[in-house]
C-alpha cells in the first residue's frame, strides 16, 4: 500500500471518528434539554452547536484539502511542480533553512515576474511551506486556488 493510499484511509477514519463523536455530543446535548431545567437546556444547546461548528470545519478543510490536491495534480501535469529533491535536509527529514530561503527568494521572483498566474502563487505557497511560514502558506494557496478557478 503506497504511503498516499495510507493517508487517505487515515484521514477517512479520523472523518468516521469525528462523526460518531458528532453523534454522541448530539445525543447528549438532546439529553441536557430533555431534562427541563433551564441551565440544563442552555447546557445542551451548546453542546449541540458544537457537533454543528466541528462539522462545518471538518468539510472545509476537506474541501481545501481536495482544492489542493487538484492544484498539484495540475502543477505537475505542467512540469511545474516544485522539485526539492535536491535540497540538502536535516537530520529531521525538512528542509534546511538556508535551502528553503533560497528557494523561497526565486519562486517569488518568478511571482513577480508573472503575477497574474495561479500556478507562480501555488508555487509560492509551496515555497512559504518548505520555509516553515505556515500562514502564509494558506493565505497563499487560497489566493492560486480561487486564481485558478477563475474567481480573481
Amino acid at each position: 500500500m503506497n504511503r498516499a493510499l495510507r493517508i487517505q484511509l487515515l484521514i477517512g477514519l479520523m472523518c468516521a471518528a469525528l462523526i460518531v463523536y458528532f453523534v454522541l455530543l448530539g445525543r447528549t446535548g438532546i439529553t441536557l434539554i430533555s431534562t427541563g431545567t433551564p441551565v440544563a437546556i442552555a447546557l445542551g444547546i451548546g453542546v449541540l452547536l458544537l457537533p454543528i461548528v466541528g462539522a462545518w470545519a471538518m468539510v472545509a478543510t476537506l474541501r481545501a484539502g481536495f482544492a489542493h490536491q487538484r492544484l498539484a495534480a495540475l502543477a505537475k501535469e505542467d512540469g511545474m511542480d516544485l522539485d526539492v529533491s535536491d535540497l540538502p535536509r536535516t537530520p529531521a527529514g525538512r528542509i534546511q533553512r538556508d535551502a528553503a530561503d533560497a528557494l523561497f527568494d526565486t519562486v517569488r521572483a518568478e511571482l513577480e515576474a508573472d503575477p497574474d498566474n495561479w500556478l507562480r502563487w501555488y508555487r509560492l505557497a509551496r515555497a512559504y511551506d518548505y520555509a516553515g511560514d505556515r500562514g502564509r502558506a494558506r493565505e497563499t494557496m487560497r489566493t492560486a486556488v480561487s486564481m485558478q478557478a477563475g474567481k480573481r
